[in-house]
């Protein structure tokens, strides 16, 4: 099985980007031949500057390995470091119907949210298509809001094999975590850098702990059961707090009584802020000590790229053949 996943360098990873994705690709880099790239073209959809954009690229990359991407195990590379990309996106969108980019889901969420109509937007879920389909994937982790791309991308395969007459793309399946594929953010929207309501894995002590002290709670009393629906802090702590610990959370949640110091809100928050340092204390050591040696990183980025282009020379041969290149 040929598992293929990746995560932007659009902006510093977040704990939703650990529980949405990163955690699962660890749990797969066990499971079949595992590719899991950094998608640093998509990231020149919103990075605008190159040294940051080179900066975010590798603090992606260190973030992987101090999660728990083995590199003994698991490809990890630069989407940016495989050439045959741009060329499989392009062949490939020779295909795609206007209607299909249009009325993606993730396009007119940008909008919604003010991100502007250019072609890099409008064109993302053809790239992540190619991003897919150019190493013959078997299994694609997604979560759910990037489960219409991967139905585009298995639709556009389809069209693409039938207008050359051959089984020249491989139709990959998905595969989603439904507890956590959509962690909240502070704001209870989805989790996401493009909303500024983060939990930052590898921010500083008094950062991690000032975005999580300005969560979004309601105005139920300290001395109240609080409600569970709408409630991102609640479902963030489900989310990081092992199950057994988060019982103990919950009957404390919904139990009436007590003072402001026991159960108000702040308690609660700070419930969250010791689950997530007892989670992420280990990897964000072992994160500083990848980020202080650049040419190791670059190396293992290069054995990664190195092992990707083997899987995709073949399909890319194949490609070329059928369309006349």
């Amino acid at each position: 099985m040929r598992i293929l996943s990746g995560v932007q360098s659009s902006g510093r990873l977040h704990i939703g980007n650990y529980y949405g994705a990163i955690r699962e690709f660890v749990t797969m880099q066990d499971q079949g031949e595992a590719l899991y790239f950094i998608a640093n073209l998509h990231a020149l959809n919103s990075v605008r500057d190159g040294a940051k954009a080179r900066e975010l690229t590798l603090e992606t990359a260190a973030a992987f390995l101090a999660l728990g991407v083995d590199p003994a195990k698991a490809a990890l590379f630069r989407q940016s470091d495989i050439p045959e990309i741009p060329e499989l996106n392009w062949i490939l969108g020779t295909v795609v119907p206007m209607a299909d980019l249009e009325n993606a889901h993730s396009y007119k969420d940008k909008l919604a949210h003010g991100a502007k109509p250019d072609f890099g937007l409008f064109g993302y879920p053809v790239l992540m298509a190619a991003d897919i389909l150019l190493y013959d994937s078997d299994v694609v982790p997604v979560g759910k809001d990037q489960r219409q791309h991967l139905e585009l991308t298995r639709d556009w395969a389809g069209k693409f094999n039938r207008q050359y007459n051959a089984d020249l793309l491989k139709l990959p399946a998905g595969r989603t975590r439904d507890e956590t594929a959509v962690v909240p953010g502070t704001d209870g929207q989805k989790m996401s850098k493009t909303y500024g309501n983060t939990i930052d894995l590898f921010a500083t002590d008094k950062e991690v702990e000032k975005q999580i002290k300005t969560m979004k709670t309601d105005s139920t009393a300290p001395e109240a059961a609080k409600p569970t629906e709408n409630q991102p802090l609640y479902d963030l702590l489900k989310v990081v707090h092992a199950p057994a610990d988060f019982a103990a959370i919950d009957a404390k949640w919904k139990e009436a009584g007590g003072t402001g110091q026991t159960h108000g809100y702040g308690a609660f928050k700070k419930l969250l802020l010791d689950g997530y340092f007892a989670t992420f204390t280990e990897p964000r050591k072992r994160y500083a000590e990848l980020m202080n040696d650049r040419a190791e990183l670059e190396r293992l980025l290069q054995q990664g790229a190195a092992k990707a282009r083997g899987y995709a020379a073949p399909v890319i041969a194949r490609v070329r053949q059928a369309v006349g290149l």
